[in-house]
């Protein structure tokens, strides 16, 4: 046996060498079959293998896992005397997995080869080639093979000792199962690997975690929540490496068949498993009876702004503010006829209407947005139909289109005495309604944030985990593809592991797979680890002054080392002799004049000779931000899309995420939100942006290039959408304007970024930091109010924190100063000089402020006070000397800052969050007005 383990590597060796063709295929790009650098290699599908590719990556990726399959070894006695056939498997099994573990580590390839591993797993499946295999079902049978192969060891010192075992310590958990059955209270302690959630029926991985919890029926009438029928579970030792399977799959009675479960699912980057812990049991009962308390209020008020939205006696039933709208049309009907003008009239007043709208032309689609009435074109449009800008507001009136009441039912006689009463009562009945309907939405509202916010207690929040990998399945129960989205800890990115291929993803990328409802993929499993392990890996990587790969790679066993490296020299070996090769067929080959012509028209690209980057690579970049929009937008039309083609679906999903961002422009920000942090369009309609330039902004975002990951409509509606874009020309559009709505939105965007940056600096007491980002901020965003009051974010709100920065550095620096030592002398002259002195300067430079001017006299009054302590020595006051004159003139000295790092979020969300966390944390502090 010892024999046989030492001789396994050479095996492997032959075992896995490839035949040229499969390495090099036809391409002659070295990038397409050599490793770069450190990047994370591919693994290759030997025919329906994603599953093992996507699991065994996941796991290749974990620092310790990885650390104990590569040392794993085995006493020579132990060897020996392993006789059963499950046993001889799980070694041979574990020392293939060692090879391509250390291939993954030192190869120079893009992508390893796992058929040797693969090999032995074709007795535990009934059919590895022809049929796809479940990734819980792998990844539970992987364990308990490496779970036994390890215990091997472990027997050696501790026999039957599991609790040993570090396959055990790392991946298994135990719960506590509480419950009544049969009117008998019952208690077991159960280990656990994966975790199984079934999906079905909750919005979130909490839910569903809080769903598998509790089961059965609770007693109403205790005060403590408690079990009347049923049972609760938790967990009473959490294993380092959390995973959670999806139930994903049920089987269909009627059809005889399994079915894929496709409803959405969200999880987070961070679960705190507080809430699941019995040491946190009493706790959490008592705000699970609070939540069930809060849900049957927001019951008791839905029910009440039902009667509002389906008002009436009858079987038809109506939004009562509409109906009170109704009635008035009615009386107003008959004098409306009366005072119709001539059919040209109308017509003239129907175009001029017409002409007059934010949106018309190109595709003639009916348009859903609100308030829009009819359909028109003209010569200088890009989409169909009318669409509306935003506006104020207006009370309840009759409608202005006389002509299109004339065929209506009217009251015989009104008389202006009865129009008004009617008016007046139909006006303030309608104001009451909705100021009741406002206020049931704003308490059902302050309850659901009630609920959300349940679990925030940081008591609550000391065991969190962090997400590892994500496996995704795309297709139905019976068939599909599976691949990985891995959280890269060096990288601090997530990278996408499918199959041979590793590229660079995004939170929002695995968000868009990986929640499912939109498209057949989602979630299939959850891996998270620990916070301990994960900052430990991060400390190691910091610690690491070369990459992690070719640290352990060097660090390899002999035997292993020494297998990689034969690898790596055929791999030189295949190369050589493939481009021998290809040198012999171009020898062979006549050169071709005609080829020529071809060579050099390709510089301009498929699409025509390139434009001018600066007029559109911002609305590009606008575009991409708004990516997943857009294909929530694209997602929606496919009914359009079946029965009337891709213009057709791009119509409606213009005319859709118009409406939308128009709805959203319309609502008055909040302190704890602002609606131009989320899309473009919102920041142009708020500021008046011509309709030529919105309608544009729109289109870029339906041509966004990265569109064409998704499946054949978007990529239709991508081209289509460029299309049109190609036929606006410069009469249509004035490009300079354009550019400069872009700019300022992207300055916006910069000034949002660096004044949230600075205030969670500040909050963390890094005042320092803080006050560069806020000075930047207000400098940037003055430029913008000169444009108008919401082309900015709140001067006041900069301006106050720029203020207390100031303040705070002033103390520090002066404490620094007075206390006689050296080096912190030497600081707090450094601080002084290089941030509060610049900084003053440039707030007095400017239109300066009363609360400004009163911290500047206050911080000057500090200084000033030392000047002839007599417990101050002579060395302090000749520096103090010097401090002074830059510290009372501010008149001609040039002032440089020193520009912070930029810092550019990834997506509207991770901006919008930011706000709602820091404003929320503000407000929390001490009344400050936004605007």
């Amino acid at each position: 046996s010892r024999r046989a383990q030492e001789a396994h590597p050479a095996e492997n060796k032959n075992r896995s060498k490839r035949k040229r063709c499969e390495v090099w295929g036809d391409s002659p790009k070295q990038n397409d079959w050599r490793r770069a650098g450190d990047w994370p290699v591919g693994m290759k599908n030997i025919g329906n293998t994603c599953w093992f590719s996507a699991v065994i990556q996941s796991l290749f990726q974990l620092p310790q896992f990885r650390r104990l399959v590569l040392g794993y070894s085995l006493p020579p006695s132990v060897l020996e005397n392993c006789r059963s056939r499950t046993g001889k498997r799980n070694i041979a099994f574990m020392q293939e997995l060692q090879c391509l573990f250390a291939l993954m580590l030192g190869t120079r390839r893009k992508f390893v080869d796992p058929s040797a591993a693969l090999e032995l797993l074709r007795d535990a499946f009934r059919s590895a080639e022809e049929q796809q295999q479940d990734v819980s079902e792998f990844t539970h049978k992987l364990l308990d093979w490496l779970e036994d192969a390890f215990q091997l060891a472990v027997n050696a010192n501790n026999p039957g000792d599991k609790s040993e075992n570090p396959m055990v310590q790392l991946f298994y958990g135990t719960f506590l199962t509480e419950g009544v059955h049969k009117g008998n209270t019952f208690s077991k302690i159960e280990t656990f690997g994966q975790y199984p959630l079934q999906v079905n029926g909750y919005r979130d991985l909490n839910e569903c975690l809080e769903g598998a919890m509790v089961e059965g029926e609770m007693d109403d009438e205790t005060a403590a929540q408690s079990v009347k029928y049923g049972q609760e579970r938790w967990f009473t030792k959490l294993p380092p490496v959390l995973t959670f399977e999806l139930s994903r799959f049920e089987f269909n009675q009627s059809l005889g068949q399994p079915e894929k479960i496709h409803t959405r699912l969200e999880f987070p980057q961070t679960i705190y498993m507080d809430r699941y812990l019995y040491s946190s049991k009493e706790l959490i009962q008592v705000k699970r009876e609070e939540i069930k308390r809060l849900k049957e209020k927001i019951v008791v008020l839905q029910q009440k702004l039902e009667k509002y939205m389906k008002y009436g006696s009858g079987p038809a039933r109506f939004p009562l503010p509409d109906m009170l709208q109704y009635v008035l049309e009615f009386v107003a009907t008959k004098a409306a006829a009366a005072a119709a003008p001539s059919l040209q009239d109308a017509r003239a007043t129907v175009l001029q209407s017409q002409h007059e709208s934010p949106i018309s032309g190109g595709l003639s689609q009916q348009s859903s947005v609100p308030e829009t009435k009819d359909a028109g074109t003209t010569e200088d449009s890009f989409l169909g139909n009318s669409s509306p800008q935003p506006e104020s507001s207006r009370p309840l009136q009759p409608s202005d289109s006389a002509a299109a009441t004339a065929d209506c039912p009217a009251p015989r006689v009104v008389s202006e005495e009865e129009m008004d009463l009617v008016r007046t009562c139909l006006q303030r009945w309608r104001s009451e309604i909705e100021q009741d309907m406002q206020d049931l939405q704003a308490s059902i509202a302050r309850v659901n944030l009630s609920i959300e916010q349940m679990y925030c207690d940081p008591l609550l929040q000391q065991v969190p985990y962090r997400l590892h990998a994500v496996l995704v399945h795309e297709g139905q129960a019976n068939a599909g593809h599976y691949w990985a989205y891995i959280y890269d800890q060096p990288r601090k990115s997530w990278l996408k592991y499918n199959d041979i291929s590793v590229t660079e993803s995004s939170w929002e990328e695995l968000q868009r797979d990986s929640f499912g409802g939109l498209r057949n993929a989602s979630a299939y499993c959850l891996m998270y680890i620990s916070d301990k392990v994960s900052r430990s890996a991060a400390e190691e990587d910091a610690e690491c002054e070369v990459g992690w790969a070719e640290e352990e790679a060097e660090a390899l066993p002999p035997e292993l080392k020494r297998y990689v490296q034969e690898d790596n020299w055929r791999l030189e070996q295949e190369a050589e002799e493939w481009e021998e090769e290809q040198s012999c067929k171009m020898a062979q080959m006549e050169p071709s004049p005609a080829l020529e012509p071809r060579e050099l028209s390709s510089e301009s690209g498929p699409d025509g000779p390139a434009r001018e980057p600066g007029a559109r690579s911002l609305a590009a970049e606008h575009a991409t931000i708004a990516k997943e929009q857009t294909a929530q937008a694209i997602a929606n039309t496919a009914d359009a899309y079946e029965k009337s083609g891709v213009e057709a679906a791009l119509c409606e999903a213009f005319h859709e995420e118009y409406s939308r961002l128009y709805l959203l422009a319309k609502e008055a920000p909040t302190p704890r939100s602002d609606a131009r942090l989320q899309h473009v369009l919102v920041y142009l309609l708020q500021n008046g942006a011509p309709k030529q330039v919105v309608e544009r902004t729109l289109l870029e975002q339906f041509a966004d290039k990265n569109l064409s990951y998704d499946e054949s409509r978007s990529i239709s509606i991508m081209k289509v959408a460029r299309a049109k874009l190609q036929e606006i020309g410069p009469d249509d559009v004035d490009m300079e304007e354009y550019k400069r709505w872009h700019e300022d939105y992207s300055l916006f965007r910069k000034v949002s970024v660096y004044l949230l940056t600075g205030l969670e600096l500040y909050q963390n007491r890094k005042y320092q930091e803080a006050l560069t980002y806020l000075v930047y901020a207000y400098q940037s965003n003055s430029t913008l109010l000169l444009k108008g009051p919401r082309r900015g974010v709140s001067e006041p709100l900069i301006a106050l924190y720029r203020r207390k920065c100031l303040l705070k550095l002033n103390d520090v620096a002066a404490s620094l100063f007075v206390s006689s030592e050296e080096a912190r002398v030497a600081e707090g002259i450094s601080i002084l000089n290089e941030l509060i002195i610049p900084c003053m300067h440039l707030i007095i430079n400017n239109d300066i402020s009363k609360e400004d001017l009163d911290a500047i006299e206050v911080m000057r009054n500090r200084w000033c006070s030392y000047l002839g302590r007599e417990d101050m020595d002579a060395g302090l006051q000749l520096k103090l000397g010097e401090l002074l004159p830059r510290l009372l003139d501010c008149s001609a000295e040039v002032i440089v800052l020193k520009e912070p790092p930029k810092i550019r979020p990834n997506s509207p969300y991770d901006l919008c969050s930011r706000f709602a966390a820091v404003m929320e944390s503000i407000h929390g502090a001490a009344a400050v007005a936004v605007k």
